[in-house]
Formats: structure tokens, C-alpha cells, sequence
């Protein structure tokens, strides 16, 4: 099972779509199949899976989103994959992601950050990674990086140099606040920024002045929207996503694989930065 800050945020009630309580966290597993629906074709006992499903031993899904795993795909980067890569990708995609642009991706050992270093660079991007910390940094090199940015005192001189003083074509800011102001510092002449959470504790503000000098945009989005208001399109990514996973041409990354009662601890991992890539519930 994956856990995920979007699970710290439902449980905290400061998710943008808000969860009643009681309500079992969790949106991704990775399992086999232990009992069938009457109705249910395609599928059968012992079969290998990709499902929702929350922080539970079983779980019951719709036969529609499940989907079977290739025998050499493990359960651990099955967990690892639906929710980064679908929100990675489906942001490329709103970015109008180029080969041979420069993304720059904020948060970048992060679950999605992570997965975003993976998918430009499958997408023939230079890619710029920032994070906190050398060894958070290697593995976003280990995951394709071109180059690597400690932004703890900032990162737009760095940027500017690296790309020759244009700035970065697109980027990629789950954080908001200081590093969303800085990006569009360093945004490039037709720059794309996109917009995925505000894990840095408040919104950016987009200057519109800025915007027009630059001839730029800033684009929000979420994987969430994308499910309910365009179901074939999500499918359509989804099957493009277990396609390249299938072929080793993605890499999902767990830092830390806890038993199901230490549900708690690793949500915590997560609040205190330690998690990289995902962490796991097994």
C-alpha cells in the first residue's frame, strides 16, 4: 500500500476535497486477488493486481479499476507507482512538457517530485532537481537528473547559470510560497509553471506583470479532476503508465517499507521529510 501527503492532508481535513470522518486513509495497493465478484470477467483467484484500496489488510474494489501486474513487476513498485506517475504525467501533459526543454522540478525526492525527474527525462527533457540535502539529491541523480540544486539559500542564480541565463521552460512546484515566487524569477520566455500543492504551507502569488513581461503561464491541476471530469483520458494515461512500467522504462522509488500497524509512523516520516519517493505499507 502506498501512503502519500495527500493521505497526511485528508487526515489533517486540509485537503482541497474534503473527507468526512471516519474514513480508511489510503488510495493505492498492490495485492493479489483472493475472491470474485459473481459478475466479475477476466480475472481470477491468485491473480496479481493494481486496485485502490486504502491502509487495510483487504480491501473490495470495482473489477473497472483494477488492473492485472506483469509477473516481473513487484508489489512494492506496483504500490510505488499509480498516484506519482498518473500525477507526474498528467502534469507533463498540462505543461506541454517539449524534448530538449529545460524542466525544473521543486521537491523533487518527494513521491511526485520523483516521479517527475523520471518522466522528463523519458520525455527527452534536460532536467534540473531541487531538494534539501546531498543524499535526497544523489537519488534524484540516480533517477535521471541532469542536474542537481540544494535550495535551502535558494536556487535561481543556479538556474539561471545552468540554462545560459534563460530560465527553465517548465516548472514543476508542489512546495508554493518563497519557491514559487523564486521560480518566476527564473522562468523562461513562454515558461509553463505548474502548480501542484503547497506543501511549503502557503500558496504562490502570480504577478501578473510578471507573467505578461514574460509571456508565461501558470497552470493549476489535479489527477483528482482529471478522474471524475475525464475518465477515458485518465485511462488512456494510466494504460500508457503501466505500459512503460511493464518495460522497465520507469523506476518507482520507495525509501521505506513499514509493517500495516506502523500506518501512523509513516505518515509521520512523511510530515518530518524523510520519506523519498514513497513509503510503503506491507
Amino acid at each position: 500500500r502506498g501512503v502519500s501527503y495527500t493521505d497526511v492532508l485528508r487526515i489533517a481535513g486540509k485537503y482541497h476535497v474534503k473527507t468526512a470522518p471516519p474514513f480508511i486513509p489510503g488510495g493505492e495497493a498492490a495485492g493479489e486477488i483472493i475472491a470474485l465478484g459473481s459478475d466479475v470477467a477476466g480475472f481470477q483467484i491468485g491473480d496479481r493486481v493494481l486496485s485502490g484500496g486504502g491502509f487495510a489488510e483487504e480491501t473490495v474494489q470495482p473489477a473497472a479499476s483494477v488492473i492485472k501486474l506483469p509477473p516481473h513487476v513487484s508489489f512494492e513498485a506496483a504500490a510505488a507507482f499509480r498516484s506519482n506517475y498518473t500525477t507526474a504525467y498528467y502534469a507533463l501533459q498540462r505543461g506541454r512538457l517539449q524534448p530538449g526543454e529545460t524542466l525544473l522540478v521543486h521537491g523533487a525526492a518527494g513521491g511526485v517530485g520523483l516521479a517527475t525527474v523520471d518522466m522528463g527525462k523519458l520525455m527527452g527533457a534536460r532536467v534540473i532537481a531541487t531538494a534539501r540535502n546531498a543524499e535526497r539529491l544523489e537519488i534524484c541523480k540516480k533517477l535521471g537528473a541532469d542536474h542537481v540544486i540544494d535550495y535551502s539559500s535558494g536556487f535561481r542564480d543556479a538556474v539561471k547559470d545552468l540554462t545560459g541565463g534563460r530560465g527553465a521552460d517548465v516548472v514543476f512546484d508542489p512546495v508554493g510560497g518563497d519557491v514559487f515566487d523564486e521560480s518566476m524569477r527564473c522562468i523562461a520566455p513562454f515558461g509553463r509553471i505548474l502548480i501542484v500543492g503547497f506543501t511549503g504551507g502557503r500558496p504562490g502569488e502570480a504577478k501578473t506583470n510578471h507573467l505578461l513581461v514574460k509571456d508565461a503561464e501558470v497552470i493549476g491541476f489535479t489527477i483528482g479532476a482529471l478522474n471524475r471530469l475525464d475518465p477515458a483520458r485518465a485511462q488512456r494515461n494510466l494504460d500508457v503508465l503501466v505500459g512503460w512500467l511493464s518495460a522497465g522504462r520507469i523506476q518507482p522509488y520507495h525509501s521505506h517499507a513499514l509493517p500495516l500497524a506502523q500506518a501512523a509512523d509513516a505518515l509521520k516520516l512523511i510530515l518530518d521529510r524523510k520519506v523519498v519517493g514513497k513509503a510503503l505499507l506491507v
